[in-house]
Formats: structure tokens, C-alpha cells, sequence
């Protein structure tokens, strides 16, 4: 069985660099640091593993001493993140932690500051600018909306449903997959960067300690990216199945409904629902494998072909430079060539 974790665009690994370049530090040896090639920045399409993009952030937080890797005015102190977070699982409910987390930071932050408001039935998170916006400070501000979510899903160990979630930069020209992280409709050109969920979780208790604490900060921040998905989304379900098949013919629809109990033009309503397409799961779930295998040089192109799937390296290869821009020996080599100590 191959396993396929989810993979991370390109223009996120633009975004995290600007704060460090900004600081005047190149960001080829950096992305080399975390085993990332460069070349890789110049296809649009390109992806890097979850693997990877942790490694990067590893390497900006040292580099930059910084805990938002140089994109705000001055440095968020290293420690910055573990205390707090540390200060919020003395809460008891999640309000008061989110409460307690945005003092927090306000001593910290010049750039903005985060405000938890209550309205009748909804409550909304709003990151307010406190200096002239730019693209760095944007994606700082995205980083600690996601965030946000992340630590608030943590606490209450489970997904928080968001119900809108706002950006107040324009919409970008490439996909960011910000709808399919927080999976809410996002609203661009916002007054303000936030978003809103219902006011009843803000009652939930906080269910976790100092014991869980440690645990969590041994991987965190970076395991915010993948722990909250929700796994019991239909597409995610599909995900799932699918990578136990994925080494042979990949199931049909039809396939697929049978083994989740329901019928085909349900599986079909219930992915519409989702803004999902079977044909688009099944690319990324292969997309994501061959991203993750590409870098093991044990295996052959070959094999990686039939790990994957594919039964000709000919078909293969098409597919993977349509998904990601790059052909497969030429993502390998880029991969390989900047593996090392991160």
C-alpha cells in the first residue's frame, strides 16, 4: 500500500521566503537547507511535501529568529508560540482561550492585532492592521488567521466548522487552496482578514493540559497543517480508499460508492456539495504519492509508475508534468540534488 500525505503549492513556499529575503538573506541556500530546489519557484504548478515545507519553516525560524520567519515590523521572540499556547490551555473554555491568546500576542505584534467579537449567534475573529498592509504582512496575517484555527481545533479536539472565513487582499491569480484548508467560502477584498463560526463553540471546554502540551509543541506549528483536516468529509473518505488501491487500477465511482454504502449519484451530490470532482481526487491523491516517492532514490521511475498507478512510465510522465509543470526525473533530480542536513 502506498500512503500519500497531502501535498503543498509552490505559492505558499514563495510566501513563507519573502520575510527572510526581505531581511536580505538568498533564498537558494535556504530552500536547499530544507531540501527543496529552486527551480522549483519557477514552475506555478509545482508542489513540495508536507515533509519539505516543515523542514523550510524549521530553517526560517532559525535563520531569521523569528517565529513569523521576518514577515511582520519587528521579530516574534523564539518561545513566543509554546508560551503562549501554554497560557491558553489554562483556559476554560475556548473564548476565554482565544481571548487570553489574542492579549497574548497584541504585547508582541505592531502589525495587527486580533479581536474576537461576539454577535448574536456568530462569533468572528478579525485581524486588524495597525500599519500599512503589504505581502508580507498579508501572509503573516493568513499565518495567524490558520493558526488560530489550527490551536483553536486543537484545544477542543475537534475541526472547528468555520462558517466564512474573510481576506482583505485582493484575490490571488494563482489557487492558494485557502477554501479547502478551512473548507468555507473565503470572501476577497474584506475590510479586515478573519473569520466566523458559531458563537456556541466559543462554550466548548478546553480538553487539553500541560501533559498534552508537550506533545503538541514537539511538532507544532508545522503539524497544524495536516492534523484537523476533516477526516469525515466525503472527499477526505475517498482519499482514504483510494490510497489503499492506489499501487493497481484505481476503483471507479461506482466502485467507490459500493465500499462507502451508498449509491453512485449520492457519492456524486455529496462531491458537488463539496465543490469536488472524482477524476480531480483521483489526480491529486496520485500527484501527492509520486511527490512523496520522487524523493526516494531507491526506487525506479518504473516503480514509482506502478506505485502509483500507472502501468506505462510513458503515461506517467505526461500526467505528472501536467499536474505539476515538471516531468518526473526533472522534479527527482531537483529534489535529490538539494537533499541534505535541514
Amino acid at each position: 500500500m502506498t500512503t500519500a500525505s497531502h501535498t503543498i503549492p509552490i505559492v505558499q513556499v514563495r510566501s513563507i521566503l519573502q520575510g527572510a529575503v526581505h531581511q536580505g538573506h538568498a533564498p537558494e541556500p535556504l530552500l536547499r537547507r530544507a531540501g527543496i530546489s529552486p527551480g522549483l519557484l519557477d514552475s506555478g504548478r509545482s508542489r513540495v511535501s508536507h515533509h519539505q515545507y516543515a523542514r523550510l519553516v524549521r530553517v526560517l525560524r532559525r535563520v531569521t529568529r523569528d517565529e513569523l520567519w521576518g514577515l511582520c515590523q519587528r521579530p516574534l521572540p523564539l518561545g513566543s508560540f509554546a508560551l503562549g499556547t501554554e497560557l491558553m490551555v489554562r483556559s476554560q473554555t475556548l473564548g476565554e482561550a482565544l481571548r487570553t491568546g489574542f492579549h497574548f500576542y497584541h504585547l508582541l505584534l505592531d502589525d495587527f492585532v486580533m479581536r474576537l467579537v461576539h454577535q448574536g449567534d456568530t462569533a468572528h475573529v478579525r485581524l486588524l492592521d495597525r500599519r500599512p498592509i503589504n505581502p508580507r504582512r498579508d501572509y503573516a496575517k493568513r499565518t495567524a488567521l490558520f493558526f488560530t484555527f489550527g490551536l483553536a481545533s486543537w484545544l477542543v479536539e475537534r475541526r472547528l466548522p468555520v462558517n466564512r472565513v474573510r481576506i482583505s487582499a485582493p484575490e490571488p491569480s494563482e489557487y492558494t487552496e485557502t477554501s479547502r484548508l478551512f473548507q468555507a467560502p473565503v470572501e476577497y477584498g474584506a475590510p479586515h482578514t478573519g473569520l466566523s463560526f458559531d458563537a456556541v463553540w466559543l462554550y466548548h471546554p478546553v480538553r487539553q493540559d500541560r501533559e498534552s502540551l508537550a506533545r503538541f509543541l514537539r511538532r507544532a506549528p508545522t503539524n497544524l497543517l495536516v492534523k484537523y483536516r476533516d477526516e469525515g468529509r466525503i472527499t477526505e473518505r475517498i482519499r482514504r480508499y483510494l490510497r489503499r488501491h492506489l499501487a493497481g487500477r484505481l476503483p471507479s465511482l461506482e466502485e467507490v460508492a459500493e465500499d462507502l454504502r451508498m449509491t453512485p449519484q449520492t457519492l456524486r451530490r455529496r462531491l458537488r456539495e463539496e465543490g469536488e470532482g472524482y477524476q480531480t481526487i483521483k489526480d491529486e491523491v496520485r500527484r501527492d504519492a509520486a511527490v512523496d516517492l520522487l524523493a526516494r532514490p531507491d526506487l525506479s521511475l518504473m516503480e514509482i509508475a506502478n506505485r502509483t498507478g500507472f502501468s506505462e512510465p510513458s503515461t506517467f510522465h505526461r500526467a505528472f508534468k501536467k499536474w505539476t509543470g515538471l516531468a518526473p526525473g526533472e522534479y527527482r533530480q531537483t529534489v535529490l540534488e538539494s537533499a541534505g542536513p535541514g
